[in-house]
């Protein structure tokens, strides 16, 4: 259980202790931004590893018993989690790294899926996250998919600070067509539903329903069945 804990702290201090901190700006300095980008990529890649492989080997400490009645809406919720994630991913958005000169397109840059929230991907980690630490009941679960849960929540919260401060001005006018929590900006009438799953496009949406598919699948035989 330890290595699972070092691990899962390690990947949250480098992401909350270094990923938009004056440490991120020193190694950039050095660096170059590309460089960067790439060398956190590796560390990130690397301690997501360690996690998965101290969550295997930690010992299973019950907290409480699978809620075996929210199956049927944990599968809805990880299904939604797929869509989101593959569909930001697929979806040119001024929060992703690398993006942030769409700002400057100010409220046109918002389209598809950022009409519903700008933060799709982590939007999808976390709910992904939350059905799996619910689903499952037990302390190593509570770590690890707590930490991803946390992360991509604070996450999207952070990331919206730092462009703030970067970006002032374009960042205001791209964020009053928008929203953080999926479907506030929407209910608040400062977006519209139906230009954003015509924009979304079928194709995005049957990308995210096979990879759900295939996740489905390859979970229950190589995995464990989401019960």
């Amino acid at each position: 259980m330890g290595s699972l804990v070092a691990a899962s702290a390690f990947f949250l201090f480098i992401h909350f202790g270094v990923s938009g901190t004056r440490w991120r700006d020193a190694l950039v300095a050095r660096m170059g931004e590309g460089p960067y980008r790439g060398a956190f990529s590796l560390v990130s890649l690397l301690g997501l590893l360690w996690m998965g492989r101290a969550y295997a080997h930690a010992p299973t400490i019950v907290l409480w018993d699978r809620p075996l009645g929210l199956r049927p809406a944990a599968l809805v919720v990880v299904f939604v989690a797929a869509l989101l994630v593959v569909i930001g991913l697929a979806t040119p958005n001024p929060t992703s790294v690398g993006m942030e000169g769409k700002l400057g397109q100010g409220s046109a840059a918002v389209r598809g899926i950022t009409r519903i929230t700008r933060h799709p991907f982590l939007w999808g980690v976390a709910l992904w996250a939350l059905a799996h630490l619910v689903m499952n009941g037990d302390v190593a679960s509570l770590i690890l998919f707590g930490s991803l849960l946390l992360l991509a929540l604070v996450g999207t919260a952070l990331i919206d600070a730092k462009r703030r401060r970067r970006f002032a001005e374009q960042w205001q006018v791209f964020a009053r067509s928008t929203s953080n929590v999926p479907f506030a900006a929407i209910a608040a009438g400062r977006n519209q539903l139906a230009p954003a799953l015509r924009e979304i496009g079928l194709l995005r949406l049957l990308t995210g329903v096979a990879v759900y598919a295939v996740l489905f699948v390859l979970h229950g035989r190589f995995i464990a069945p989401l019960t």
